[in-house]
């Protein structure tokens, strides 16, 4: 799991296998594959950055 800020504060634990698309608008909107979406303070590339550490700290053990 990953952990991202929602535009009111709150940090929360998101699974980033059910991610299907990031964009910013000027937000920065995550898309799951289950149709939800979510806004986080987090910019794009800090969210890729974060997935990208995830899958390196699963993929090492």
């Amino acid at each position: 799991m990953i952990e991202v800020t929602k535009l009111n504060g709150s940090r929360v634990l998101i699974n980033p296998d059910l991610i299907e698309l990031v964009e910013e608008t000027p937000d920065t909107v995550i898309a799951f594959t289950t149709g939800r979406k979510l806004i986080v303070k987090e910019g794009r590339q800090e969210v890729k950055n974060l997935v990208k550490s995830y899958r390196k700290e699963i993929f090492a053990d």
